[in-house]
Parts: C-alpha cells; structure tokens; sequence
C-alpha cells in the first residue's frame, strides 16, 4: 500500500512544477486506482488457484493458468479451511488500503470487493459446517450440492476437448473425481458429528441420484461418453477404455461410499425441512436471507413482504382469468385448471420434449430482433437451450443459466428440466426463456463480459438479489416490450409473466416459512399449489430446494422490487429525460453489485443525466 504522507508529499512536489490542484487529485487517484486494480487482480488469481473449476468456467484456465485444467476444486475440511484464511487474508489487505483516495469507479470494486469478503468471513467465523466461502448451504450433499451433483456436468460442458492434452487432463480429473468424493464423504461424516444432518427427503433424493451415477454402465455413463465421443469425433483416438477403468475402478466405489455414508444416517434423518433446528439455526437463516440478498432485512419482514406483494399479484391476475372463463376457485386452482389444459401442455416423450425445446429456440429468434428498443448494447454471445441432465433432473432446479466463459470459447447454456413436462404449460415457457435466456441471465452476464474497462473479477461477480432481480426484471420488461401481443396466446402469456411474479412472491412467504416460523415441508407444498398453482411435483421440488438452499428464493422477488424501485424513481427524478436504455446501461454495465452499491450507481446516472449528461 501507498503511505499517504508520501503522496502527499509527492503531490506538494507536483505543484511545485505547476500542476493545478485537480490535476494533482487526479494523479494520485490514478495511483491509488492503479495499486487496487493490482491488488484485486492478484487476489481474484489467488482464487483461481483455490478453484481450478472456476477457471475452467470463465476460460481462464490458460497461460500461467494452463496447469489448473488437469484439477478439480478441494472438496476436503482441510480445503475449507484454506478458504476461509484466504477470505480473512483478502479482507484485512483491502481495509489497510486507504479507500478515500480512490476515483470513484474504482471505490465501486473496492467496495464490491470488501462486502463480499466481509459477508465471507462473517459466515464463516460463526458456522463451521456447510458450505464455505458465504455459500449459505447447510449440507455440502444433498439433492443440489456435492461434487457428485456438479462435477459430471462441469466435465461435460466446461471441459473442451480439442486436442490430446484435453484428453489427458480430462482423465486426471475424471480421477480427481473420486478423490473429492471421498473428501465430501469425510466432510459430510464431520457435519452429521456436528448435529448436522440433511432432512430425510434431502437424503433420499440425494442417495437416488448417486445411485443413478454408480448405477449406470461405464459405456453409458456421462462421465466416459463425455470424453469419449469427443475425442472420437476430433480424432484424437479413443479414450474410452481408459475412462471406463478410472469410472468403474476408482469412481463408482467412491459413490458408493457416499451412497453408505448418507444410508448410515437415514435411520436418525428428522422430517423438519428449516434449519431453525441446526446449530444456531435461527442466525444460520438470518445470515443466508443477508447473503441471498445483501440487505439487513429480517425473516418477518420477508414474510410479511411475501404476504402483501402475493395479495397484489393475486388481485392483478383476477380480471386476466376472468377473460379465460375462469371466474370461480382460488387464484391457484384457476391457474392449475389452466396447466392441467392438455392443449397447454407438450407430451412427456422424447418426442414432445424435443418439440418443446424447439419452441424455447423460436422465443429467442423472435426477441432478438427487439432489444434494441430498449438497450444502447446487444451482446452477440450465442445462447444454447439444453435438458438438465438425467441423473440429476429428479431435484434439480426446474430451470437455470451456466455463463459462457470470459473468453467466448462456448455459448451461454440455459438448462430446463424436462424430467416431467406437465411442470410446463406452453404459456409459462416465454416468461421462463426472458428469465434464464433473453433479455434475463444470459443477456445480463454477455453485457458484463463485452464491458472492455472491467476487469474480470467485476465480470464474473455474482450476487443472487442482482442476477435474479435482473432476470425477474426482464421477464416484466418483456411484456412492456410488447412481447405478449394482444391475441390467444399472448393473453395466456401474460397470465405467464404475471404467475411468475406471483411465484417468486410466495417463495418469500415460503422460504421464510419453513425456515423461520417452521413450516413443514408439507404446509409449504401446500402454499404453492393452493396459491400460485404450481403443481404438487413442481412445488415438491421447489420446498425442498428451500430446505437445501436457506434464503436464495428470497433473492428473486427482492431483487425485482429493488431494481422496479429504482427505475421508478429515476423515471420520477428525471420526467421526459428519463432514458430507458440509460438507465440499464446503468444497471448492466457495472456486473453483478450488492444492491446498496447498485442502487449508488444508477442515483450517479440519474445525477449526470439530470445535468445532461449520458
């Protein structure tokens, strides 16, 4: 760090030579600028190292980085804790550094920067099971954590294979693979000694999955073909002899001491889904709410937010049923009558998912042509539409988004889980595809990547209440968009947008339900069917996200309402120079921010604006 006196001194100096003041000020805040930058750039490498995985996603694994692609992440206690020093060490550099002499785009990554490792280091020193890092999941495996869950995707859509050396490096992590099995299995054992033990519904999804990983033959599995079929059809020889030796010698016993680990405790396993009954339970939830939404808000107001914003959201739906015939029941039978429809809904066959895929691909043909309506900037990374992997789609998210890496090597990949499509009327699928695709995560993280003056650990920032603000965000500019025309369809697919935001209101009421006035799992199934007609399979899988996931469903509806917020507030501040692709220039082009800095941000635009500025 830079000892103030001597810039200062440094700065008497410049004068001396007839430099102006504010030339001075410049020059020592593009000094100060310039040893952060330096600083944040070497702690996000030092992340890298601690998650080769990462690199591999953000194509960074090259270069001085090229030895990270034969390794997989440490799954073990002994790599949590290595996080952890890392997280303490990174925040007490950056409060050494003198923050009030820096320019004020930089103060935004200084500032960025020092939450998240604040927010880190805060969970980390109070709970020591779960995940790490301000990852608020209570069990490191359950039906949406583990590396059995990630690891196979990961090589299979983040791992290219161009030539032999991806080959080769691809074996050595199919073989790591085993390895941080067995350290999660370790660490698992660690957390149930702590009083930490997942709900028995996590455990039986979770020991289903992994048996249908161990379960599958070594020609078959995706761990061998993924390898395989590549390096077949680029002609680097066939590998999969070799995948297969390391798939049924070295990775299914280690599922399959997973698999005993999760059954020895079944016996024990309790039916209550919050984690009010962990460990200081009730601050775990009041953490993983501040992470999900970088807000100190408190579990009652998030259910009594929930509660009003489901009131308003019901009430506006009412005349839009109404125009179907619908003018009896709940809100949440009407709609469940509407998805129960058999003309609304695609067959559950290959056939008919295929069809339904097709159908997500000509949404995003027919938005592309409008977003310039409503941004200064259209990305042109390519976006993917793919099924969610078999072995894991029976409690995995019904929908979610994998970034293109930072250098464009892949597309963006929008998942949608297709393990039933009954979970997906015809008129839900637009709003879903604004969401996860265009002009939601998919639009949001390319705007970030195309951004030439920041710098990478600011494109590849993440914070749930943005990313999932942003995507709920779009799904209603969509229709203000014009993207849901006035005839049969578009009326349904308003009906669409509108359960969406009804959806992500009740997870308010739901999430905070289970976890803090202690719901069971079953009131809150109950909840999502009686009030946003979810179905019993889609709502099933949803409560029991929850349970794995304390807060994040907050983050959506948070999120949305902060953002809806701000625009209206600046539309209110600024009157006829308020500017639409302005303002999300402003929210865009920044990445990913905890809402106070965001909210920072778009008040600058609106104050240059005000003064005609851009």
């Amino acid at each position: 760090m830079l000892d103030r006196r001597k810039m200062l001194a440094a700065g008497a100096g410049v004068a001396a030579l007839g430099f102006a003041p504010g030339a001075i000020a410049q020059t020592m805040a593009e000094m100060q600028d310039g040893q952060l930058i330096k600083i944040l750039n070497r702690q996000f490498d030092h992340e890298l190292q601690l998650h080769p995985e990462r690199a591999t996603v953000l194509g960074l694994d090259k270069g001085a980085n090229a030895k990270l692609r034969s390794k997989l992440d440490d799954y073990s206690l002994e790599g949590a804790e290595t996080e952890r020093n890392n997280s303490i060490e990174n925040m007490n550099a950056l409060k050494l550094f003198n923050r009030d002499l820096l320019s004020n785009t930089y103060a935004v990554s200084y500032d960025s920067a020092l939450f998240r490792l604040e927010l880190a280091q805060d969970a980390d020193e109070r709970f020591k099971y779960g995940g790490v890092g301000g990852h608020m999941a209570p069990y490191v495996l359950s039906q949406l954590n583990g590396a059995y869950y990630s690891v196979p995707d990961f090589l299979a859509n983040n791992h290219k294979i161009e030539n032999r050396e991806d080959v080769d490096t691809y074996l050595q992590r199919l073989k790591g693979f085993a390895v941080a099995l067995d350290q999660q299995t370790t660490y698992f054992n660690h957390d149930v000694g702590m009083g930490v033990t997942p709900p028995d519904f996590i455990l039986a999804e979770t020991i289903g999955n992994l048996k249908k990983l161990a379960g599958a033959s070594a020609s078959s599995s995706l761990l061998v073909r993924s390898v395989a079929d590549r390096a077949k059809a680029k002609g680097l020889g066939d590998p999969e002899g070799q995948a297969a030796q390391i798939f049924s010698g070295e990775v299914v016993p280690a599922l399959g001491r997973q698999i005993a680990a999760l059954q020895a405790v079944q016996p024990h396993a309790v039916h209550d889904a919050g984690c009010w009954r962990l460990p200081d339970g009730d601050n775990y939830y009041d953490e993983a709410l501040l992470s999900a939404t970088t807000l100190k808000v408190t579990s009652d107001e998030i259910h009594t937010i929930g509660l009003k914003q489901v009131g308003d959201l019901q009430q506006a739906l009412e005349p839009l049923l109404k125009a179907q015939g619908l003018t009896t029941g709940t809100v949440g039978e009407r709609i469940a009558h509407l998805s129960a429809d058999p003309k609304s809904v695609y067959p559950n066959t290959e056939a008919g998912r295929e069809q339904l895929i097709a159908y997500l691909n000509s949404i995003v043909a027919n938005i592309m042509p409008k977003l310039s309506r409503a941004f200064s900037t259209v990305p042109s990374a390519k976006l993917e539409i793919r099924r969610v992997p078999a072995y894991i789609e029976a409690g995995a998210p019904l929908g979610y988004y994998s970034a293109a890496p930072l250098d464009g090597s892949r597309p963006g990949i929008y998942f949608i889980n297709l393990q039933d499509t009954a979970n997906w009327p015809k008129w839900g699928l637009p709003t879903l595809t604004y969401h996860e695709g265009i002009p939601g995560h998919h639009f949001q993280r390319s705007y970030a990547h195309a951004e030439k003056d920041l710098p990478d650990f600011r494109k590849s920032a993440s914070y749930p209440v943005y990313n999932e603000g942003w995507a709920l965000y779009a799904e209603q500019l969509a229709g203000e968009m014009g993207l849901y025309p006035d005839d049969p369809d578009g009326r349904l697919g308003r009906i669409g947008m509108y359960q969406s935001l009804l959806f992500r209101a009740c997870r308010l009421v739901v999430d905070s339900g289970v976890h803090f006035k202690r719901w069971s799992r079953e009131q809150g199934i109950a909840y999502l069917v009686d009030n946003c007609g979810r179905t019993k399979g889609a709502a099933t899988n949803e409560v029991e996200r929850y349970a794995a996931w304390p807060g994040q469903a907050c983050s959506y509806k948070i999120g949305h309402s902060v953002i809806t917020a701000m625009r209206d507030k600046a539309q209110k501040d600024l009157g006829n120079g308020f500017d639409l692709k302005g303002f999300h220039d402003a929210v865009l082009k920044g990445g990913a921010l905890p809402l106070s800095l965001l909210e920072k941000q778009v008040d600058a635009w609106v104050k240059r604006r005000g003064l005609g500025g851009a």
